[in-house]
């Protein structure tokens, strides 16, 4: 099979489920149904879960190029990803929609066999096909300034793009903005006061031909450290230190029990007490890098592991970057920061308006005194169908992104959780459209006279 015939495929696929049929969601003038903020992995599997459903009145929108949409092929630095391969997604259970089969159409059933994980430039490489394949409504270089709600009730997005500024309309609102999309990336206050040629957040552009043959230290003990760390050295940096807080790295990772166990799909139904619980566990045990990412960088004669070492304080002097630790001091020339995310509503320029209105964890739930953590407290309470809740006018609002962790579990941000997520969020955006319409519809039932049954039968 080519990609051409696998093309067929998934429109023969399409027609087979009706996914074309006609719109059942009333019409209002120069105003969208639904506006997707965000045209990566999230963004166009939401798409198409709406189109599905038979709302067609929609668009993404995205402030990134056509095709650098997400982090795969901008700061993502993996050799693969670090999922399963066999894990499905945004296909929502179509198989010809599966990276399987377009990878297969390509290197055939033996190629898929010969494959450990997913190269991370194929997945963006099927992420472009399976926009095409399903001619999803992208709108690119497109950014989001400012949200709020118009005086006519509806969504009022300013919006920065190629013909200047812009304002468009919209019912609903989906925040398909990745990880970072409920807060910002983390940049700790130690380094702050450094000039900004001497540091980068792993989430920014580095240009690494411009470190070769020099030293770098690189902050933390996740995936993304020896992601960078092995790319760094295979860009020609001499030595690549890491440096972890912990004596010890973590070697458990709590996300494979909750895709074997059901808990990734079911987490949902948990009560608050239970989601607390989990992600305080979540939080506490980190995730480790996978075997392959870590063996990749200590292949490397340049790799350098401190544990046990958090940063103490970093300064300049004599050339160089000073970073202290409790084994002592290091001079570097740049240093990398993976120092993950803080989820907070008020981080979001976008979000300006809007912020003191959303409830957070914080508000409907009291965590008991040996759990409670308050990066959790910050994220926002959100309702099943990832609706941000708290005061009215945030009605039609949702935030589709990696600040529904602990309310919806590994959900949006989370290539295992997005065939469980894009369902419920569908579903609740599909309810709030027609029961916002609901008189309308019901008097139109009530009047419905189409006759279906004609006979020309008479009694004899």
């Amino acid at each position: 099979m080519s990609l051409d015939d696998l093309n067929a495929q998934v429109a023969a696929d399409l027609t087979k489920i009706e996914a074309g049929k006609p719109t059942w969601v009333r019409e209002t003038r120069g105003v969208y149904d639904v506006v997707i903020v965000g045209g990566g992995q999230s963004g166009l599997g939401a798409a198409f879960g709406l189109i599905r459903e038979r709302m067609s009145n929609i668009l993404i929108i995205d402030e990134n190029p056509a095709g650098y949409e997400g982090p795969w092929d901008t700061y993502a630095r993996m050799v693969t990803l670090r999922t399963p391969k066999e894990i499905t997604s945004i296909d929502l259970g179509i198989p010809s929609l599966t990276f399987r089969s377009f990878w297969e159409a390509q290197h055939g059933a033996e190629g898929w066999a010969a494959i450990d994980k997913i190269p991370r430039g194929d997945w963006m490489e099927y992420l472009r096909w399976y926009r095409a394949v399903l001619s999803l409504p992208v709108e690119n270089e497109t950014r989001l300034t400012l949200l709020d709600r118009g005086s006519d009730g509806h969504w009022r997005l300013s919006v920065e793009g190629p013909g200047g500024e812009r304002t468009m309309a919209a019912r609903k609102v989906i925040l398909a903005t990745g990880i970072q999309g409920g807060g910002e990336w983390h940049t700790p206050d130690l380094v702050k006061h450094l000039p900004r040629d001497r540091y980068a957040h792993t989430s920014e552009a580095i240009d690494f031909a411009t470190l070769a043959g020099k030293r770098i230290a690189i902050l933390g003990a996740g995936a993304s450290s020896f992601d960078n760390a092995q790319h760094a050295l295979s860009h020609g940096v001499a030595e690549a230190h890491v440096f972890v807080r912990r004596k010890a790295l973590p070697q458990v990772n709590p996300i494979r029990f909750m895709e074997r166990w059901g808990m990734t799909g079911r987490f949902a139904a948990l009560d608050d007490a239970a989601k607390y619980r989990v992600m305080a566990s979540f939080f506490a045990r980190n995730q480790p890098p996978t075997n392959d990412t870590f063996q990749r960088a200590a292949a490397w004669p340049g790799f350098r592991l401190h544990l046990g070492a958090p940063w103490l304080s970093v300064r300049e002097a004599d050339g160089e970057v000073i970073v202290e630790t409790p084994e002592g001091h290091h001079g570097f020339d740049f240093l990398i920061l993976s120092t993950g995310l803080i989820t907070d509503p008020k981080l979001r320029p976008e979000l300006a308006l809007l912020a003191e209105d959303i409830a957070r964890w914080r508000d409907r739930y009291e965590a008991p005194a040996d759990l409670a953590n308050p990066l959790i407290d910050d994220h926002p309470y959100l309702g099943p169908g990832f609706q941000l809740q708290g005061s009215p006018k945030l009605h039609g609002l949702f935030a589709f992104n990696y600040s529904g962790l602990i309310s919806l579990g590994l959900s949006a941000s989370a290539l295992s959780g997005l065939k469980y997520a894009i369902p419920r969020l569908v579903e609740g955006v599909a309810n709030q459209l027609f029961l916002d319409d609901q008189e309308a519809a019901l008097t139109d039932y009530l009047a419905y006279d189409e006759p279906e049954f004609v006979s020309t039968w008479e009694p004899r």
